[in-house]
């Protein structure tokens, strides 16, 4: 049966999640938020390790938790336990999908492996997400600041003087689960044609790896390995943090246009016919002496003024703001960047940072707030029962 128009789109599927901390759990909300049902299985008195993690904490609980967790259902179950293992199965059992980041072959010692759970449900679209792969990297654990510095990317982070760094968000975390969505949402789409469902795997490794793109690519194509250039560009000039006055200013020429234009803003017209700055590879070639002749001119306004006059003619300009000062750029523009979550009772519990996705026709998205520990032990339980069989199936005593 169609959705209607006004039915977000994965309305009616359900999810069993079994994981925990960033990758796992992002990658399910992204699900929740585009309207699926998804029930968290968390660990009875502990729960994910974020419910943990903190400073800081909002009134409600771990921010870090929350920011990953809304509109999902939460259950306890010990998996170590016959009982809660059957209710575990039960739930995949009856699942579209499910994610899970145990460590390589723990799901599969639990009863939850692929293997066991496709006979009972053909249908499931299972996936597993890992640090370094199911292989020989199985025993490795996967963190996203280990995998920045083992993959490459705080190669290429920082100042060109200072140590690596890594990035200032768990990007390889959230590169990870944004690949497990994109799978997921394949497989579906796949399912609609075959009725089966499938097994994918993702890792944090090989998600960074396929991310590196132009960084990546000079490597394998050029021969190049890229390093640290602080906000510089490799390939582009300029493209980077410049001096103003007062502060600094991102100034990003994509093409010779931008790049003549800002020569006119500045009052820098005389360089139009050096051959230093002619096109963007000499550009690039004399990058430190573009910076010079750039920086001498903006230093002689604010980089609020820069920005203005630089924006005003179709150059990409802008100054560094903090988080808030995001939040009130994209105020401005409309773009309505936070939703109010609500609780249980429907009472308001917090802002969050809505899903990126609009949806012509609307929708009205799903502001249920990040569930308390085992919130839905009832009524997950109440909702087995009433399927046929009940808790089925049992665990085998093999």
């Amino acid at each position: 049966m169609a959705l209607p128009p006004e039915a977000l789109p994965l309305t009616g599927i359900v999810v069993a999640d079994f994981s925990r901390v960033l990758a796992g759990p992002l990658a399910t909300m992204t699900l929740a938020d585009l309207g699926a049902r998804v029930i968290k299985i968390e660990r009875p008195g502990e729960g994910d390790d974020t419910r943990h993690w903190g400073p800081p904490f909002s009134p409600t609980g771990s921010t870090y938790f929350e920011s990953v967790n809304r509109n999902k259902e939460s259950i306890e179950l010990d998996l170590t336990t016959d009982a809660d293992r059957a209710v575990a199965i039960a739930i995949a059992s009856n699942a579209d999908i499910l994610v899970e980041n145990f460590k390589p072959g723990g799901a599969t010692s639990l009863g939850l492996g692929y293997d066991e759970l496709s006979v009972l449900n053909p249908g499931l679209i299972y996936a597993s997400i890992s640090g370094f792969g199911s292989g020989r990297g199985a025993e490795l654990p996967g963190y996203d600041f280990i995998v920045q510095a083992v993959g490459g990317l705080m190669s290429i982070t920082g100042d060109p003087e200072g140590p690596p760094m890594k990035v200032g968000v768990a990007v390889v975390d959230i590169l990870t689960a944004k690949d497990a969505t994109i799978g997921i949402l394949a497989a579906l789409q796949a399912r609609n044609e075959t009725g089966l469902g499938r097994r994918l795997e993702v890792n944090l490794l090989s998600s960074l790896q396929g991310a590196l793109a132009n960084q990546g690519q000079s490597h394998l194509g050029a021969g190049r390995t890229p390093r640290q250039m602080g906000n510089a560009h490799p390939s582009i000039a300029p493209y980077e943090l410049l001096h103003c006055r007062d502060k600094p200013l991102a100034l990003a020429c994509g093409n010779d246009r931008q790049f003549v234009a800002t020569l006119r803003v500045l009052g820098l017209e005389s360089l139009l016919s050096d051959e230093r700055f002619l096109t963007n590879s000499a550009r690039v070639e004399h990058r430190a002496e573009l910076v010079t002749a750039l920086e001498g001119r903006l230093a002689t306004r604010t980089a609020s003024y820069w920005q203005t006059a630089l924006t005003a003619v179709g150059v990409p300009a802008g100054q560094v703001g903090s988080i808030a000062d995001g939040l009130e750029l994209a105020r401005a523009l409309d773009l309505a960047p936070t939703i109010e979550v609500k609780d249980a009772s429907g009472n308001p519990s917090g802002a969050q940072f809505r899903s990126p996705i609009s949806w012509t026709p609307a929708v009205t998205p799903r502001t249920a707030a990040p569930p308390d520990l085992g919130e839905h032990n009832d009524s997950v339980r109440r909702w087995l029962a009433s399927l046929p069989g009940g808790v089925t199936p049992k665990i085998s005593s093999d």
